[in-house]
């Protein structure tokens, strides 16, 4: 973003206060400015990590390691978001679901999202080196990094970005996993590699639901500039090796059947829906069963790594 722009923004949201028109900020402006939804996510592939590991080599599990671990990655992730937010408030100001944001809107002042941007990277990265390893600190910091300044630029510029965001959304359980164990085993990259690949078909799902607004925002995402058919085909590329690494992940964790019965059952069905969006009708009712069923599809994987490890 150039300085001009930034001015601008800034100058449109005094110019607004001044005049009376706009609203002060509310606590829930400051608690989406953070992507509750999205940090909540992570913190579930985290937890999956450190439970993995814990079980898998046999380490007493420790409630105040796995507590400040998840609140460091928590402190991490929430920073990222509002940095995103930061950067991205003149394209959320263009998409009908992004307008009214605190930052978007004026709500927030853009020196105030920064500082808590900022504060929050510290205080997490602090969490994660005094309370889990120094490790977890350089993971969170490493998926930081990807997600602020390298994915959140490179939105504007290429359809690549999805899948390079994909990242910084795979370290989370690499983050649990280092707290444990204070290395990064095989069997942690196997998680990293379904979270990789897991990334792709569901943004991409959204990215179909969103097109218009991207078009209007001048986002250049995959459906927005190769199309539907195009999109349906990568998404389908990237789910297919996600099934056998999740059944690889057995080779690397103390998992048992329940885990491989759940693995291949959701994965066969991932599949056969990414297929029927070949010949799809409505290509945007069947994107939203496709995002819709993305999320099952990782929430039950990540109980079944958690049941199954016991």
């Amino acid at each position: 973003m150039d300085q001009q722009a930034t001015y601008q923004s800034d100058s449109l949201s005094l110019e607004a206060e001044s005049d009376g028109q706009m609203q002060p900020a509310t606590w829930s402006d400051y608690l989406h400015l953070t992507k509750p939804g999205i940090t909540l996510s992570n913190l579930l592939t985290t937890f999956t990590g450190y439970w993995l590991a814990v079980f898998t080599f046999g380490y007493k599990l420790e409630l105040h390691t796995l507590v400040l671990t998840l609140l460091g990655t928590a402190f991490v992730i929430a920073s990222g978001a509002t940095l995103n937010n930061y950067w991205d408030r003149e394209l959320d100001a263009k998409m009908k679901r992004t307008k009214n944001r605190g930052l978007a809107s004026g709500r927030i002042h853009p020196r105030n999202a920064l500082a808590i941007g900022i504060a929050l990277l510290v205080a997490g990265l602090i969490v994660l080196a005094l309370f889990a390893n120094p490790l977890t600190a350089v993971l969170g910091l490493l998926g930081h990094i990807f997600y602020v300044l390298i994915y959140t630029p490179l939105k504007r510029v290429t359809t690549l970005n999805t899948v390079i965001g994909g990242i910084s959304g795979a370290i989370p359980p690499l983050i649990g996993w280092a707290a444990v164990t204070n290395n990064v085993e095989m069997g942690a990259w196997v998680l990293f590699l379904i979270l990789f690949l897991w990334q792709p078909p569901h943004f991409l799902a959204l990215a179909m639901l969103k097109t218009e607004e991207y078009r209007a925002g001048g986002i250049p995402m995959l459906p927005v500039v190769k199309g539907f058919a195009e999109t349906k085909r990568q998404m389908f590329n990237y789910a297919a090796p996600m099934v056998p690494a999740s059944l690889l992940l057995m080779l690397y964790a103390n998992l048992g059947y329940v885990y491989l019965a759940t693995a291949l059952i959701l994965g066969i069905g991932y599949l056969y829906i990414l297929l029927k969006g070949f010949k799809a009708e409505d290509d945007l009712v069947w994107a939203r069963k496709a995002f819709s069923y993305s999320l099952i599809y990782l929430t039950v994987l990540c109980f079944a790594i958690i049941v199954s490890a016991l």
